[in-house]
């Protein structure tokens, strides 16, 4: 007998994607898109409503005609942008950066994590993540098949009624303790932080890379907010030589230069972890497109003289007061942030 055909076909995901959903970008982009008011001011997704500067996309449209940007770029990045990254991190890690062996360019800087965390994580191994959180390193370590432990930021007791810095929000250093087991392999920490805009003091960062190393815990310190902060701000992989060796610092071009679509991201730190995040990377999507890499390149080369970090700085800072004033009009206290993030 000829089984008739069918109109629906379901097919059961994988269980690592079953329980997903749709992510909290997609309800919010929905539910503005949906709203009978429009336009609508849309803050649920982290991407700008500008372009980047002028000279970035200038040196984008002439990478379009360079034969060597439209094929295959090395897979651990174009050599002119790790070379910019290299001059430009340098100064900020306090130490000479090797373009070829410390630096790999990914396919945004969540590709970049993601490739981290497979590189390193087993099924059934554990990651340590501050919560409020972004919301794909819960996907990203789920894909990984491993578990996530929590530990949270907690407001200080009057944030309900008074406004506060977003660095009074804390965490219980032996909450932290707790949470480690035998499995935990990984840490995520978030400075300037998504979504508080807090920036982790020196002391905070001493004490937990303390007990990292004590247990040989690999640190994913995420810091693709870092061209988007109000001030100076300690970097983990900065606060000794010895901490240096356990971390990655992940940054981020698309929020550097306003560039959230052009997907370019990059993970610094020791040859002893960026070969083995290299290799996975490879392997999720093989090389980053090569035009946004050269612009990058002319972006970090450039920055400077342009006086880019510091107008991007005053610009966003600006706009940042200027909307939580109506917070202040409205009697509503709020974290005052950091950063933009």
């Amino acid at each position: 007998m000829v089984t008739p055909p069918q109109d629906h076909v379901t097919f059961k995901p994988a269980e690592r994607i079953s329980g997903y959903g749709n992510d909290v970008w997609s309800m919010v982009n929905s539910a503005a898109a949906a709203s009978p008011i429009q336009p609508i001011s849309n803050l649920g997704q982290g991407f700008f409503g500008y372009n980047p500067p002028g000279f970035l996309i200038e040196a984008a449209k002439a990478a379009l005609d360079r034969v060597d940007c439209n094929q295959y770029s090395p897979t651990k990045g174009r050599p002119r942008l790790k070379e910019a990254l290299s001059k430009a991190y340098s100064p900020l890690f306090g130490k000479d950066l090797d373009p070829e062996t410390e630096i790999c360019i990914t396919t945004g800087a969540n590709e970049g994590m993601l490739s981290a965390i497979m590189a390193f994580v087993e099924p059934g191994d554990e990651i340590l993540v501050f919560e409020p959180f972004f919301d794909q390193y819960l996907r990203n370590i789920e894909l990984a098949g491993a578990v996530t432990k929590f530990v949270p930021l907690v407001p200080p007791s009057n944030a309900a009624s008074t406004k506060t810095p977003a660095s009074a929000w804390t965490f219980d250093l032996n909450q932290l303790r707790v949470a480690i087991t035998a499995k935990t392999k990984m840490i995520i920490i978030n400075s300037p932080h998504n979504p508080l805009g807090k920036v982790f003091s020196r002391k905070e960062l001493l004490s937990i890379a303390e007990i990292c190393i004590k247990h040989s815990i690999i640190i994913l310190s995420d810091e693709v907010y870092d061209r988007l902060s109000y001030g100076p701000f300690d970097r983990v992989a900065t606060l000794s030589p010895e901490i240096s060796r356990y971390t990655l610092t992940v940054g981020s071009v698309g929020k550097a230069f306003y560039a959230t679509g052009w997907r370019v991201g990059f993970l610094i730190g020791p040859e002893s972890l960026i070969t083995h995040v290299s290799t996975t990377h490879t392997r999720i999507c093989y090389a980053t497109p090569g035009p946004q890499q050269e612009a990058a390149a002319v972006g970090y080369e450039e920055a400077d003289s342009r006086d880019f970090w510091k107008d991007s700085k005053e610009d966003i800072q600006g706009k940042m007061i200027r909307f939580n004033t109506v917070w202040d009009e409205l009697g509503l206290p709020v974290g005052a942030p950091f950063a933009s993030t």
